[in-house]
C-alpha cells in the first residue's frame, strides 16, 4: 500500500499532504538554521564524505559506502566509517565496533561494513560523537558516513546522493504522502549523484549492483547461486523486490519469497520457520550478519558489489583521495 501511495498510483497520498507540508516546513527550518549559522555544525579535523539519499527506503547506500572505502584503501588512504546504527540498541554511545559487537547492539549495516572492509567503524545517534571516538582511537585520513545527509549537525566536505534509478522519487512529495526526506531540488547542491539501476540522467553516475558467489553461512563455502535448488528467498532490506529480481537475473526462481522489514530483528526460530531442511534459504548479506550465530547448513547469502563503468566514478575517488591527502 505504501509503495502505491508514494508512487502516486493511489489517491490516498492527497489525504496525507497536510502532514507532508508540516514535515517539509520542519526539515526546511532545520536546514536553514544551520545554513544561517543559528545552529552550529561540528567540523571534524579530517574530511567527511556523506553517502545519503533523498528518499526513505533502500537505495544502495551501503554498497556505495563499501565501494568508496575499498577504493580509498587501494589508494593507501586510511578511512573510517560512522553510522546511526539503525536497528541496534547499544548500552552506551558512541560504540566502536569489534568482532564481538552484535547487530543487536550496532545495527546490521555497520556490522556488514566492518566485516566486509575491516576498517574502523563507530555508531552513534550523534554522528559527530562517533567521528570523535574514531579519531581518538585511530589515525584516520577521511571519514565516510553511511547515511546522514540530513544530519546537519555534522559538517561535511563531500555529499554523495544515491538514487534508486527505477523508483527515483515517486510522487515527489515529502513524507508521509511521498517518499521524500528532501525535495529533488536538493540535488543541485550535492557533489555527486549516483543512480542505482534504471536510466541515468545528465550528470548522474550510473551504478549497478553485481551479485557475487553465494556463500554458505555455516561453512563459508562459495557456490554459484544458480546451482542452488528449491530456493526460499528472504530479504530484510529497504526494497526487497530488488533482491528477488537479482536472484531471477541469476537464473533462480524461488519457490517462495519473504519480504521482511528493513533493520528487522531476526530470531533463530523465526528464520528457521521460513524453509524446511530440504529447501535452501537464500538471503541478503545484510540479513546474514544477523543470522550467522544461529545459521543452519542450508542457509546461504548472496553478496552484491557496487560496480561503476563511468569515467565520473574515478574522478569522484580522486577527489576524495586529494581531500584525504591535504
Amino acid at each position: 500500500m505504501i509503495a502505491r501511495i508514494w508512487s502516486g498510483e493511489s489517491p490516498l497520498w492527497l489525504l496525507l499532504l497536510p502532514l507532508s507540508w508540516l514535515y517539509g516546513l520542519v526539515s526546511g527550518v532545520i536546514r536553514l538554521s544551520y545554513r544561517l549559522g543559528i545552529k552550529k555544525a561540528w567540523r571534524a579535523p579530517v574530511p567527511v564524505a556523506v553517502v545519503g539519499n533523498l528518499t526513505a527506503g533502500g537505495n544502495g547506500k551501503t554498497p556505495v559506502a563499501i565501494w568508496l572505502v575499498e577504493q580509498l584503501q587501494q589508494h593507501g588512504i586510511k578511512a573510517g566509517v560512522v553510522s546511526r546504527g539503525y536497528g541496534g540498541k547499544a548500552a552506551h554511545y558512541p560504540l566502536l565496533l569489534t568482532t564481538d559487537i552484535t547487530t543487536d547492539e550496532a545495527g546490521d549495516e555497520p556490522v556488514l561494513i566492518y566485516q566486509r572492509t575491516g576498517v574502523p567503524v563507530a555508531v552513534s545517534p550523534n554522528r559527530s560523537d562517533a567521528v570523535q571516538a574514531l579519531l581518538a582511537a585511530h589515525d584516520l585520513q577521511i571519514i565516510i558516513t553511511d547515511d546522514g545527509l540530513q544530519h546537519y549537525r555534522l559538517a561535511r566536505d563531500v555529499e554523495i546522493v544515491v538514487i534508486d534509478g527505477v523508483r527515483r522519487f515517486g510522487n515527489g512529495w515529502w513524507l508521509p504522502a511521498g517518499p521524500m526526506r528532501e525535495r529533488a531540488s536538493r540535488l543541485k547542491s550535492v557533489d555527486a549523484v549516483i543512480v542505482n539501476g534504471g536510466v541515468p540522467r545528465a550528470g548522474e553516475i550510473p551504478m549497478q549492483l553485481r551479485p557475487g558467489m553465494a556463500v554458505n553461512l555455516k561453512t563459508g563455502e562459495k557456490r554459484s547461486v544458480s546451482l542452488l535448488t528449491d530456493v526460499v528467498a528472504m530479504a530484510g532490506i529497504g526494497h526487497p523486490p530488488r533482491f528477488f529480481a537479482t536472484l531471477e537475473s541469476c537464473g533462480v526462481q524461488p519457490v517462495k519469497t519473504v519480504a521482511l522489514g528493513d533493520h528487522q530483528a531476526l530470531s533463530a526460530a523465526d528464520v528457521r520457520a521460513l524453509a524446511t531442511h530440504k529447501q535452501t534459504l537464500v538471503m541478503t548479506e545484510k540479513d546474514a550478519v544477523k543470522c550467522r550465530a544461529f545459521a543452519e547448513e542450508n542457509w546461504w547469502y548472496l553478496p552484491v558489489d557496487a560496480v561503476f563503468d563511468d569515467e565520473q566514478a574515478p574522478r569522484l575517488i580522486q577527489k576524495l583521495v586529494s581531500l584525504a591527502q591535504r
